[in-house]
């Protein structure tokens, strides 16, 4: 009896085994190179007067203190709210204080990469992405600033703040079904297995980003799913950026584009393509500093 339980744990084994092996070879061979976020007709718009001019680069000087990036794609139902609540508290904060300069950008075109494209288009010192859901109270920003601030001094001027509704976890299982709650275990799980760690809630869509982290982070993006934020904390983790994990206040919206199981797969296949694209050397990041 006992053999053949050993060789069936030595079976076991080698399967498994074998198809992490497989899996690594089809993650490497698929694996994309970092895509252009901006192709060449995007670099340039049209001005009222109908000239062709050149729209803004994070890689330009910051001309603003604060960008506010907002992918927007078939969020025609809760954007306007979102965006009243935003633009309210902007012009009110700017009537406080007129050296405050902001702009916000909101990018409805389709793609998969929205964040990424208003992120490069940025004018800001510190750039703030926001979903367009209004999930997350705007005023909040304020506390990422602040987590922002406590984390200087900045290595190269780079630092992140993420809103986290880690401290609603507790009230959020009491309203999901026993299913959704095993899903989202299993989630924050595969996050801190195969990607980032020390980071409870990696998935809210409210981050303060200095225009250097955004820059570095996003330039090495290769994720446009939802796992993108998993992908964008391991670069920053990679480049020892200082992060900071900050309670916000989070209302659920109804109109969620995410259906809880195809979606949690999705993100699921994702993660452990992330670590194995990493490992197997078919994305590399490369250790550079900045030099003044």
């Amino acid at each position: 009896m006992v053999p053949l339980l050993l060789q069936l744990a030595v079976l076991g084994a080698g399967l498994a085994a074998a198809a992490l092996i497989l899996i690594s070879f089809v993650a490497f061979i698929t694996a994309a190179e970092v895509p252009h976020h901006r192709h060449e007709e995007e670099k340039f718009f049209l001005s009222a007067t109908g000239r062709k001019e050149a729209l803004p680069s994070i890689r330009d000087p910051p001309t603003k203190q604060l960008s506010v990036v907002v992918p927007s794609y078939n969020e025609e139902n809760r954007l306007p709210v979102m965006l009243d609540e935003a633009l309210g508290y902007l012009e009110e904060r700017q009537k406080r204080d007129p050296t405050f300069t902001y702009e916000v950008i909101v990018v409805d075109d389709g793609s998969k990469d929205q964040t990424s494209k208003g992120i490069f288009s940025s004018r800001g010192e510190k750039i703030l992405m926001a979903d367009a859901d209004g999930a997350t109270k705007f005023p909040d920003i304020e506390k990422l600033e602040k987590g922002l601030n406590d984390l200087q001094p900045w290595p190269d001027q780079m630092a992140i703040a993420c809103g986290s509704r880690a401290h609603l976890e507790k009230e959020s299982i009491a309203q999901r079904s026993y299913f959704r709650t095993l899903l989202m275990y299993g989630f924050h799980f595969l996050v801190w297995f195969l990607c980032v760690k020390g980071i409870r809630d990696t998935q809210c869509g409210f981050k303060l980003l200095t225009r250097e982290a955004a820059s570095r982070t996003f330039s090495s993006l290769h994720v446009e799913r939802w796992a993108f934020d998993v992908e964008l904390l391991y670069i920053a983790q990679f480049f020892k950026i200082p992060i900071a994990e900050i309670a916000v206040n989070w209302t659920e919206i109804e109109g969620s584009k995410l259906v809880p199981f195809w979606s949690w797969l999705q993100m699921g296949k994702d993660l452990l393509f992330i670590r194995l694209r990493y490992l197997t050397g078919a994305w590399r990041l490369e250790q550079t500093r900045k030099v003044n």
